[in-house]
């Protein structure tokens, strides 16, 4: 016989069987929406590096353009093989200045060794080694 406790009890029980399948379905709910929010995100990303990459080709025959302009502009002058040359030229010595620069700095960055943060390591273990005592140089 049902008594007015095992109502409550089974009332409660259920209200909170209630409460977890709302938070299941809550929590469902927000994964689908997130889910949906990266798709988009993803979507938006790979149309902008789309768009970048279209931007470089065009910028590239741009330059091929500009160059030629140059070498006409210069042809007005001096005949159209010499002024075709000296642009040629000039394209080159940028080349091999900027391919300088990049051996360089290449050079200067190989072996990647943190130098700075060796010699602290060092001194903190002559430091630890002398027991704490600090030795002025």
């Amino acid at each position: 016989m049902p008594t007015r406790e095992t109502e409550l009890r089974n009332g409660v029980g259920a209200a909170t069987k209630n409460v977890a399948d709302h938070a299941i379905a809550i929590a469902r709910l927000e994964l689908r929406l997130a889910l949906l929010e990266l798709k988009q995100k993803a979507g938006t990303f790979a149309g902008g590096i789309g768009l970048l990459i279209g931007a470089a080709v065009f910028s590239l025959f741009a330059l091929g353009f500009l160059l030629t302009a140059a070498a006409a502009g210069l042809a007005t002058a001096l005949p159209t093989w010499l002024a075709i040359l000296i642009v040629g030229v000039a394209l080159v010595l940028l080349t091999a200045g900027l391919a300088l620069i990049g051996v360089q700095m290449l050079k200067s960055a190989v072996p990647p060794v943190p130098e700075q943060a060796i010699a602290e390591a060092k001194e903190t273990r002559e430091a630890v080694k002398a027991n704490g005592s600090h030795r002025t140089p």
